[in-house]
């Protein structure tokens, strides 16, 4: 339990803001081969970060007055304090994809492109139209039900989370090996830490099925596995393997996609 509990700890430090310092940090410790246990809680993070995010929706959804501007609000603002939570993690790694693939066709000048810090127009494109894509489904989805808004924010960041296990799980890490912050979660993911993530999302499936029998759950899983599909063969095909800026970019792509199969699928 001990292990179980460092993992998850240096798993919610690598990928959130959340503060773990002082003899906290002491105790969790830092290896690369601890980097790579925690790798298995990914979805994890997922359930802090989504929990979180849903219950700043829900409240703000109760608590403004029912016109019409306030799942536009609550949603904005839900996707704001997920951005503050996690330092824009996920969103830096598909602006730097999207300035890499879209800067060059060739697969070593996309590269090079992705390890700039600075966006391109390629970057910002991508990143506006994702977070209008996410307030835009979040808001339908809380007209729609409010109660299933926040429910589905939860299983999406959990889901979307458990996607990159199976890119780091099957195509090769070719991010710049000295300087790269996800090598060391790419060098090694088994098939203990690929079941345990699995288990994260079991469980949070199971929990929002139990909250919610009657919604399209598994349409919007196969939307984010439409997400996942198309994720890994474009990394596969133009990078021949995948980035930490791959990653992020997966885990947006599916959150997005998880809404829209549950938003098509609710008539």
């Amino acid at each position: 339990m001990k292990g179980f509990f460092q993992h998850f700890l240096l798993a919610l430090q690598f990928f959130t803001r959340i503060p773990v310092t002082g003899r906290l940090a002491d105790w969790v410790g830092f290896s690369p081969a601890m980097l790579r246990a925690s790798a298995a809680h990914f979805p994890g993070v997922g359930w802090i970060v989504g929990g979180l995010t849903a219950a700043v929706l829900w409240g703000l959804l109760l608590a403004l007055p029912a016109w019409p501007a306030a799942p536009w609000v609550a949603a904005i603002a839900s996707t704001v304090f997920g951005v503050l939570l996690t330092g824009a993690f996920h969103e830096d790694g598909l602006a730097d994809l999207a300035d890499g693939l879209g800067g060059s066709a060739e697969r070593t000048r996309a590269l090079e492109i992705m390890k700039d810090s600075r966006i391109g127009s390629f970057g910002a494109i991508a990143l506006l139209l994702a977070v209008l894509f996410k307030v835009a489904l979040l808001a339908l989805l809380a007209q729609v039900d409010a109660w299933l808004a926040v429910v589905a924010l939860f299983a999406a960041h959990v889901t979307s989370r458990t996607m990159p296990l199976f890119v780091i799980r099957t195509l090769a890490h070719v991010g710049d090996t000295p300087q790269s912050k996800s090598k060391p979660l790419a060098e090694s993911i088994g098939n203990a830490g690929l079941a345990a993530g699995l288990l994260w999302w079991l469980l949070a499936m199971a929990l929002v099925v139990w909250l919610l029998p009657g919604a399209p759950w598994a349409q919007a899983v196969l939307g984010a596995l439409i997400g996942l599909a198309w994720m890994w063969r474009l990394l596969r095909r133009r990078l021949q393997g995948f980035t930490g800026d791959g990653l992020g970019a997966t885990q947006q792509v599916c959150e997005l996609l998880f809404y829209l199969g549950l938003a098509l699928f609710l008539a």
